[in-house]
């Protein structure tokens, strides 16, 4: 007779994000005397992207936004130029995932405006938008850009509709969008779209939760929790689910997590406090982490999400006496990975006038670049035109390393690769596309940077020919535009650094490969 032995399994689970933390940034980081917005609408009221902070001002008669560029830190001039061409309070701000310099905005006065920043900021305040989209009849609450598709714009107002725009039209005014979807018997509260943006996920104040195939406005599900009444919404596309978060039927603060397949009865609910400030979720795919921040709270929970049971794996929070209003997120392509910083926020603080920095950071010791937490991340580039979406065709995003200089590798060994197929002689090109990445390709594209500089327009007036400052807040606005040209150069040079070194490994490579042919 044999004895079964008994085998000890431990009760944790091993995950490289355990002891990810956050990390507020110095005072001197900080964006310090900003009028934040005192707007009770439930949205995050600031948008970032790698070039530009924006974020929702508290103005006298009608709305404006104040747009500044990530590295313009420390006290902000309370005269600083905004962004004022609303009639009514500013609801919601988003920037263009594929136009650092375009962002939409949406106000009390029933329309929506897309601005087009100038490259070095605001000279002064912008009161003329880029497109203006007329077609709701009350105040327009929440904007989203579509993921994958270029210039394509949804917004939900308080009429209760959700409109599709094509912003690739030439006219400036648009009065009738290309889609309007009328599935909601109430105000919509979030809007959340799947990875290939052909799924979108809405709560509404009817307490319904609704999964819409965005192009047709046609209904794939619906759900109606009687134990969960849902604020906020957002698909975790690569794990197919969906979550929300909201309160319980005894007021407590809840999130629920759904299949995204059958919307019948959530897989998980989870209580977690009796505050009363709605619960913004932030979901990162490349990590499978979740983050929620509770609007009035100084704490920020965060987990992990897998596709099995128990779903949701609570890591731990940070903590701070500094309650938030909003939240903005930094994409991923502007993160510091040399800090292994796989997420930041961007904390509005009302009682200081504060915009504070706040990064999370996995410890590592090693400060070379870590491939396992920086897995291919969606970029900057659109994987459709507005018609081909609307044709019927979803793709997928276009995705990009995070890797110093891992860019100008792919594009080498594309180029190369496609000509040993057709030619057999790969040596003499790869030294040749070398030599002229080394020599003219450099020269042409420094060449036009500084044309593009040369012709760079700041509302109607050109930087290089506007008269010298004669305030001192003319002259604060020169001081802080040439500080951003000085740090986009530094930049541009190592970059340049980085690729010289790269390709000069290269041709040593291709001449020591060569020479034993030859011989």
């Amino acid at each position: 007779m044999t004895a079964t032995k008994m085998t000890w399994r431990p009760q944790y689970r091993s995950s490289k994000f355990r002891h990810v933390f956050g990390k507020a940034a110095a005072k001197e980081s900080c964006y310090d005397g900003v009028p934040i917005t005192r707007s009770v609408q439930d949205n995050t009221f600031c948008a970032v992207n790698p070039r530009f902070l924006a974020v929702i001002t508290e103005c006298a008669g009608g709305g404006s936004f104040l747009v500044l560029t990530v590295h313009h830190t420390g006290k902000v001039d309370p005269h600083h130029p905004r962004v004022t061409g609303h009639r009514g309070n500013v609801l919601d701000i988003k920037w263009n995932p594929f136009n650092d310099y375009r962002i939409a905005s949406c106000s009390e006065d029933t329309t929506v405006k897309v601005w087009e920043i100038p490259p070095h900021g605001l000279l002064k305040n912008m009161t003329v938008p880029w497109k203006e989209l007329q077609g709701h009849s009350r105040r327009v609450g929440l904007i989203e850009w579509h993921p994958t598709a270029n210039n394509i714009l949804f917004s939900t107002a308080y009429d209760y509709k959700v409109m599709i725009w094509n912003l690739d039209c030439p006219e400036q005014v648009i009065k009738n969008p290309v889609r309007t979807l009328s599935q909601h018997t109430d105000v919509v509260l979030s809007m959340s779209f799947n990875t290939d943006g052909s799924v979108l996920a809405t709560t509404c104040k009817d307490r319904k939760l609704r999964l819409l195939e965005p192009r047709s406005g046609s209904l794939l599900q619906e759900a109606n929790c009687k134990t969960h009444k849902a604020s906020k919404v957002i698909i975790l596309g690569n794990v197919k689910k969906l979550l929300t978060s909201g309160t319980s039927r005894w007021n407590d603060r809840q999130i629920a997590l759904w299949d995204l397949d059958d919307l019948s009865v959530p897989l998980l609910e989870e209580n977690l406090d009796g505050s009363s400030g709605v619960l913004f979720p932030f979901y990162d795919p490349d990590t499978h982490m979740l983050y929620l921040a509770g609007k009035g709270d100084g704490n920020i929970r965060y987990y992990e999400i897998s596709s099995e049971k128990p779903y949701i794996h609570y890591l731990t929070e940070y903590r701070s006496s500094l309650p938030q209003k909003g939240m903005g997120v930094m994409p991923k392509r502007g993160l510091d990975v040399s800090s292994c910083e796989v997420f930041r926020f961007y904390k509005l603080v009302t009682i200081k006038s504060l915009i504070e920095p706040l990064s999370m950071i996995v410890p590592r010791r090693s400060e070379s670049y870590q491939e396992d937490i920086y897995p291919m991340t969606a970029g900057n580039k659109a994987a459709l035109t507005a018609d081909e979406w609307l044709s019927g065709l979803d793709k997928g995003p276009v995705l990009m390393s995070l890797k110093p200089g891992h860019q100008v590798d792919e594009s080498y060994h594309d180029m190369t690769k496609g000509y040993s197929r057709s030619h057999g002689r790969p040596g003499a090109l790869q030294l040749a596309y070398i030599q002229d990445q080394l020599g003219t390709k450099d020269g042409e594209q420094d060449y036009g940077l500084a044309g593009e500089d040369r012709t760079t327009v700041s509302n109607g007036e050109d930087l290089l020919l506007c008269s010298p400052p004669k305030t001192e807040n003319e002259l604060r606005l020169k001081f802080h535009k040439q500080q951003d040209e000085i740090r986009r150069l530094r930049e541009l040079v190592n970059q340049r650094d980085v690729r010289i070194k790269q390709l000069e490994l290269e041709i040593k490579n291709i001449k020591n490969s060569q020479s034993p042919t030859s011989l």
